[in-house]
């Protein structure tokens, strides 16, 4: 039988898990890449580098290695290229995957739970993708990869929900699909469901032991009963 969670808070994740963001990812990559002179990637390459921030994306983008750092040199022409060109193109191309509005709304139908949004994406792109997608109000209180001094797989932005919210950890879930997010919500006390369908590097997410995997976020249904 499927564990039942009785959260009072419940955090999400943006990219992978609310937000399939690698179409647009991937074109200001390739047009940064482009306007470098350099061989453009393709989509299904770079889906397997998000997950870290723009920040890690543009360095494996530039060395087309997963664990790759370029020269300061060639990072310092790259970085402004792609934010120049995703601040415009940031939610042309992106969609919400399906069953994401029907587990939002069912959480919202949940007496007293608090919804929070939890991403390591900076807050000049995340609040425009989630107006543009229709779900910034979704959400009591958003935490982007540089509201604080530090970002998942560090608990901060998690227990920093906590305090804010005034809930404790153990009384908290996190809905992610990465290793990042698996290891936030460890280390901060919480329990983690993650999505089947996220960006992972490749690699199934089952590796890391959450606590469920999910292949929408409608099966919350019957997962979430507080």
């Amino acid at each position: 039988m499927s564990k039942i969670f009785s959260p009072q808070m419940v955090l999400i994740d943006v990219d992978g898990t609310l937000v399939d963001s690698v179409p647009d990812l991937a074109w200001c990559v390739d047009e940064m890449l482009k306007q470098l002179g350099m061989e453009p990637h393709g989509e299904a390459e770079v889906r397997n580098w998000v997950g870290n921030g723009v920040i890690r994306l543009v360095e494996r983008a530039l060395t087309k290695d997963l664990d790759g750092y370029p020269d300061s040199a060639l990072f310092d022409k790259g970085m402004p290229i792609f934010n120049a060109l995703y601040s415009v193109h940031h939610s042309d191309r992106s969609t919400l995957y399906p069953g994401v509005k029907e587990g939002l709304e069912y959480l919202h139908s949940c007496d007293n739970l608090h919804i929070g949004c939890v991403t390591n994406k900076a807050e000049q792109f995340t609040i425009p993708i989630l107006k543009a997608l229709g779900i910034h109000d979704d959400f009591e209180i958003i935490i982007c990869g540089d509201t604080l001094e530090k970002k998942k797989p560090d608990p901060m932005p998690l227990l920093h929900a906590c305090t804010q919210l005034d809930v404790l950890p153990e009384s908290s879930l996190m809905l992610g699909d990465s290793k990042s997010d698996v290891k936030a919500a460890r280390a901060a006390g919480f329990d983690i469901i993650c999505m089947s369908y996220g960006y992972n590097h490749g690699e199934d997410i089952r590796n890391y032991d959450p606590d469920k995997v999910i292949d929408s976020m409608s099966e919350l249904i019957q997962l979430i009963k507080t």
